[in-house]
């Protein structure tokens, strides 16, 4: 099957093959004519499987039928994904004078608020920000748009968003053609998928494995306090092996990720953050930085999960495994995309070997053991242990938890929190992160599996402490 066999114009033909698209994947041979025929649709399939594509195209040809703004809104959970998507909007529009704007936090919102007036035919935005406009300003209107397409619709339906989306969806025309895309059909789509009342065409992949074939998967298991040594043993036997293939690596929190940045620097690898706690120009900096080859490894946290498309990626690491199937697929996704070949390597200790089993039986994938020297860890462990630790005392000097909080409140205050329940909010979180510090502690040098649930006597042993 052809582009040109799904009804497409010879005008978007012509531009996919100048980008090397040649031929469609599975999901767009199925979603791109319903989707012209002016059917809702539900799409998931595997990470790096074309599902940008899968909506940007048929949106495109509706447009240039009868160009108006905003013709489309595209939703996205990320910032860096809402980037992506409009630079493909733009390449493929490029000689038609395509007007695009994204919409996301951490830019200016005065500047964002004139693009939106302008009329721009292609909206990408996060939820946030867009009901932040919609509620302060009234110099543009969503109730002409054609199109409104989730784009890793199981995280923006997931309740995190639910009170922007509300505010959305109150701003947009009934009659409008919605679209849902997804590398994972979650209980929250099957319950859409159920309670839809339109005509809705679905599509999910019938692969028995949730990740792609050409993505080889390992697992390292190492003790919990040595797991810096083997991910930086990782990456120097990868670089030995593959200069050219650029590395990502995966931690579960904003500063963890500071400080592997600042560690893996140190020992001698130039390493761009990309994480919550910095701003959106130095994001996007970094960002640019690693797909131009400039720095090959990027550290990051979940925000960098999903849907990101950098064709370099050659290897995967978990750093911390995450707490399930999707945010894991999601993850190991980022590599082996579009047919190519891919590594994910996720380090194991004694506290994840139950999350792996789960992981593994929810992707019907068994993963194999990844070879790592033992020797070589020990040689520069120590080196690796006083580094992350002169690391840490840098970072407690930049008073990186306190902007953390600072963050925190303001964003509770403006979701319409009261401010004196937010300081309750916030010490109560506090005391708890405290508990669990002290609880990993006991179990990373004693042992000992349970502690006390008094926060009281947690308090005085980290005061002792």
């Amino acid at each position: 099957m052809t582009f040109q066999s799904l009804q497409l114009s010879s005008y978007l033909c012509k531009q996919l093959e100048a980008i090397g698209v040649k031929s469609p994947t599975e999901i767009q041979k199925n979603c791109i004519p319903k989707i012209l025929d002016g059917i809702d649709c539900i799409g998931c399939a595997k990470t790096g499987s074309g599902k940008t594509l899968a909506f940007a195209l048929p949106i495109l040809q509706k447009l240039w039928e009868e160009p108006y703004g905003i013709f489309a809104l595209i939703l996205t959970p990320t910032r860096e994904l809402a980037y992506q998507i409009a630079d493909q909007f733009a390449v493929i529009g490029k000689s038609k004078n395509l007007r695009h704007c994204v919409v996301t936090g951490g830019m200016e919102m005065i500047v964002q608020a004139r693009e939106l007036a302008n009329k721009p035919h292609i909206v990408v935005s996060t939820p946030g920000r867009l009901a932040d406009h919609l509620e302060s300003c009234d110099t543009f209107s969503l109730k002409r748009i054609k199109f409104l397409v989730l784009d890793e619709a199981d995280r923006l339906l997931g309740g995190r968003f639910d009170q922007q989306i509300s505010t959305i969806f109150n701003a947009l025309p009934k009659n409008r053609q919605t679209l849902l895309f997804s590398a994972t059909m979650t209980d929250t789509l099957e319950k859409v998928k159920k309670i839809t009342n339109k005509n809705t065409f679905v599509f999910e992949s019938t692969a028995e494995v949730k990740t792609v074939d050409e993505l080889e998967q390992f697992y390292v298991l190492c003790p919990y306090n040595v797991k810096d040594g083997y991910l930086v043993e990782i990456v120097r036997h990868f670089r030995e092996k593959d200069e050219k293939g650029l590395i990502m690596i995966f931690t579960d929190t904003c500063k963890n990720c500071q400080l592997l940045h600042m560690t893996l620097n140190e020992v001698g690898f130039e390493t761009v953050a990309l994480h919550a706690m910095i701003s959106q120009r130095q994001r996007l900096a970094g960002l640019a930085k690693f797909k131009s080859h400039v720095s090959k490894i990027l550290i990051a946290t979940d925000v960098a999960s999903r849907g990101l498309d950098i064709p370099a990626v050659a290897l995967v690491i978990n750093h911390v495994i995450p707490n399930n199937a999707t945010d894991y697929v999601h993850r190991v996704g980022r590599t082996a995309r579009a047919g190519r070949q891919g590594r994910a390597v996720s380090i194991v200790t004694q506290h994840d070997v139950k999350v792996v089993q789960s992981i593994e039986q929810k992707i019907n994938y068994k993963l194999k053991e990844y070879d790592v020297s033992g020797l070589h860890v020990a040689k520069i462990l120590t080196q690796v242990h006083v580094t992350k630790r002169e690391a840490q005392i840098k970072l407690d000097e930049t008073d990186f938890d306190e902007r953390r909080l600072i963050n925190k409140r303001k964003k509770l205050i403006t979701d319409g929190k009261d401010p004196d329940k937010v300081e309750e909010e916030i010490k109560r979180q506090r005391k708890e992160k405290r508990r669990k510090r002290f609880e990993r502690k006991i179990k990373n040098n004693e042992g000992i599996v349970t502690i006390t649930n008094e926060t009281e006597h947690v308090d005085d042993e980290l005061k002792n402490d």
